[in-house]
């Protein structure tokens, strides 16, 4: 049975008029056209669909939107300015070109601001540490570490 639920993304206030066990994921891409988040296994084990929630980087496929009211909410597309300025850390992984097909990049770009935020100066075991809950079957792994260690030198 549908309900409207509003949530908190991106710093907008917005309503959806939803099933509420629908995951979050589902609601982002198909009802708030928000493309950043993508669909990977459906089981939180891949990264490709994390979001940051209350600054928390949570896989969004199986999370209820329910369960997100009163929650902050970010995607990959809310950590650019409104001027266009991209994130330090979409910046390190631009001039690191650290992406190769791009399919894992939204979950790395937001793992790795997730990581930022609790640790500002993380060394490499750490930024593998922070980072080892997202796949990239591109084999670009080393250069998304030296992009995160970009952003922290940057901040």
């Amino acid at each position: 049975m549908e309900k409207d639920v509003t949530l908190r993304v991106n710093g907008k206030t917005r309503t959806v008029r939803v099933d509420p066990a629908t995951p979050l994921l589902y609601v982002l891409r198909n009802q708030l056209e928000l493309n950043g988040p993508k669909y990977g296994c459906g089981i939180e084990v891949c990264g490709s669909c994390m979001v940051l929630m209350d600054d928390q980087a949570v896989p969004s496929c199986r999370i209820p939107v329910e369960e997100m009211s009163g929650r902050e909410i970010t995607t990959l597309e809310g950590l650019t300015q409104s001027d266009g300025t991209l994130h330090p850390v979409q910046s390190a992984f631009v001039e690191e070109q650290a992406a190769q097909c791009g399919y894992c990049l939204n979950g790395m770009v937001i793992a790795a601001v997730a990581l930022l935020e609790s640790n500002k100066k993380p060394n490499e075991t750490e930024i593998r540490a922070g980072m080892d809950r997202n796949l990239c079957r591109c084999g670009t792994h080393t250069r998304m570490i030296k992009a995160v260690q970009r952003a922290a030198d940057a901040s």
